[in-house]
């Protein structure tokens, strides 16, 4: 409980406020001072996105308020909601994301609570005795009257390199006639094979969050901090997009959009695999 209260704080802390920015209509980068702050929290992101707040930030639109989800302020919104610094997207691809979100026959929302979109924590934690990355990735789930996050994956090498499966020559088996001997063969096989994984199906994959469980209740894996959260959306169809948080000078600073991808058919899979396993 006191890990998931430090990655929820964590998410949630503000930084420092700034003016807004837009662009003009050739896509160049221009201040606008009528956005008074930065995007200091991620639900402040959604208000945003769906154009729920005043440019001020001081004013919560609500359903039936003219300007609640209005076309236009959504326009405005979401061209401050990229990283214009250090992302490498596109202008065009920026405009084609939001032509797509704000179509009058289709327009697309965030919804906090919609699922398709999870948190990524890089923390450390001292495993037998050193410090370590251990990425964690963690979801919103209901839980009684409310939500609560969770921890849904973990990637840590560690234990990756741990369950490195033999091929080929090097894979050992098991004899296809060990039921005729009581499978006595399983002696040695677990005695003298470093690789027990040698004897598991083809297309076992670990439990990494099981073992990382595991490891925390027997005190061997022990939480020390969080460095940084960033979160992946799915949510709107046929594209991602990556939130991250950047703490710098000037005006392009706060919860930012990074990265911006039009999917294509089975690009999702690709990607969550990406995000599991690459870090």
């Amino acid at each position: 409980m006191r890990l998931i209260f430090i990655i929820l704080i964590t998410i949630i802390l503000p930084i420092i406020s700034a003016p807004g920015q837009s662009f003009d209509s050739s896509g160049r980068v221009i201040d606008d001072g009528r956005f008074a702050a930065a995007t200091k929290q991620v639900n402040q992101f959604f208000r945003r996105f769906n154009a729920e707040e005043s440019k001020e930030g001081d004013v919560r639109y609500m359903p039936g308020d003219e300007n609640y989800r209005d076309k236009a302020l959504r326009k405005s919104f979401i061209n401050i909601l990229f990283d214009n610094e250090t992302s490498d997207v596109s202008n065009d691809l920026k405009r084609e994301f939001i032509n797509h979100v704000v179509s009058d026959t289709y327009p697309q929302y965030l919804n906090f609570h919609g699922g398709e979109w999870f948190a990524e924590v890089n923390t450390v934690f001292n495993y037998n005795g050193k410090r370590q990355d251990v990425i964690l990735f963690l979801k919103l789930q209901p839980q009684g009257l409310g939500y609560e996050w969770v921890i849904e994956n973990v990637n840590f090498p560690p234990f990756a390199a741990a369950f490195n499966k033999p091929e080929g020559q090097d894979k050992k088996f098991l004899h296809p006639l060990s039921h005729e001997l009581g499978f006595m063969n399983l002696k040695k096989a677990m005695l003298d094979n470093p690789k027990p994984e040698s004897y598991t199906p083809d297309g076992y994959q670990p439990d990494f969050l099981t073992i990382f469980l595991y490891e925390i209740k027997n005190n061997r894996m022990k939480f020390e901090t969080v460095k940084d959260t960033k979160f992946h959306f799915f949510q709107i169809d046929k594209w991602y997009f990556e939130l991250t948080q950047f703490n710098r000078p000037g005006f392009n600073t706060g919860w930012l959009i990074a990265n911006l991808l039009k999917l294509e058919e089975g690009d999702k899979e690709i990607i969550l695999n990406y995000i599991y396993d690459s870090n």
